[in-house]
């Protein structure tokens, strides 16, 4: 296991919560002789903090280890600014849902301490990269560790476009959009959307039509390799958006094409010991918790 010696700290905006974990995170980190660099936002929350202040960029130059203090939401900005460093992200949950950030704050010190410790698990998530062409030409690009999104902007209208994966024609479709999403981001936007929900350690990426106009039109799931892209039709009469991880938005016109597929550079994932993906599905998405009388040890 790798020695954590730097501890960079990545913290959600606005919270007083966040700022008291991120307080008695610090506390943690220099008792324990780590050193402690705050991102230059986050810093912000700590008036008089006396620690080091770096960037995200330079976080993941000079930090062993990166701990996001916030929710699901905080860990997808921090990824696609460190993917492509190599450093490992804890996530240290202070929103809602909690798929990416699983360290609860009651058990701070502890689990920290372990990871610290070397005592973790660690996962490689992978991203995918957009790229938004006109006449051949990009004129836009994006990331996303959870989904990239085809939708209609502020316009109630549909939008038409023609579907290509690995330069084969699937369909053409007319809807709100299309959701193109990882494993990490099936349980995310793509499962509201009727996706399914796909175990992060797949090598799959999934295609979601949102409200399509058709009864015959399903979720696609293909090789996490492919090439996949969008078309949009030259008729339509609205500028669609493309949106990376709900974040960071392109804006398209007709006739542009949506350019999607893996980036080189993944993530990693860093978690507890205790950490297991069915049992935070138990706990996020309302499945029973119980397993049945008569249930056999396997």
């Amino acid at each position: 296991m790798e020695q954590f010696r730097n501890i960079g700290v990545v913290g959600r905006m606005g919270s007083p919560q966040v700022v008291e974990t991120i307080r008695r995170l610090k506390a943690f980190l220099y008792e324990g002789g780590f050193g402690v660099i705050l991102e230059e936002a986050t810093a912000t929350l700590l008036p008089g903090h006396q620690a080091q202040v770096a960037s995200k960029k330079m976080l993941a130059e000079i930090c062993d280890l990166v701990v996001v203090v916030g929710g699901d939401g905080s860990l997808l900005g921090a990824a696609r600014a460190l993917a492509g460093s190599n450093v490992p992200v804890l996530g240290v949950n202070r929103g809602r849902l909690g798929f990416l950030t699983d360290i609860l704050p009651s058990e701070l010190e502890q689990q920290v301490g372990e990871v610290l410790a070397g005592k973790y698990m660690e996962e490689s998530r992978f991203l995918l990269e957009v790229y938004v062409k006109r006449e051949g030409e990009p004129i836009g690009y994006g990331c996303a560790l959870n989904d990239v999104v085809l939708h209609p902007g502020k316009s109630t209208r549909m939008i038409a476009f023609d579907l290509f994966v690995e330069g084969q024609f699937v369909h053409r479709q007319r809807a709100d959009g299309l959701i193109v999403a990882t494993p990490t981001g099936s349980t995310a936007y793509a499962l509201s959307a009727g996706g399914p929900i796909m175990h992060p350690r797949l090598d799959a990426v999934v295609m979601v039509p949102m409200f399509p106009h058709t009864l015959s039109s399903r979720p696609i799931v293909v090789d996490g390799n492919s090439e996949i892209k969008a078309v949009i039709d030259a008729q339509n009469e609205i500028y669609p958006q493309v949106s990376c991880d709900g974040q960071t938005h392109l804006t398209c016109k007709p006739g542009d094409s949506v350019n999607i597929g893996k980036k080189p550079q993944k993530l990693r994932l860093i978690h507890p010991m205790n950490h297991n993906f069915y049992q935070i599905c138990r706990d996020k998405l309302g499945w029973s918790g119980s397993r049945g009388e008569g249930t056999p040890d396997l």
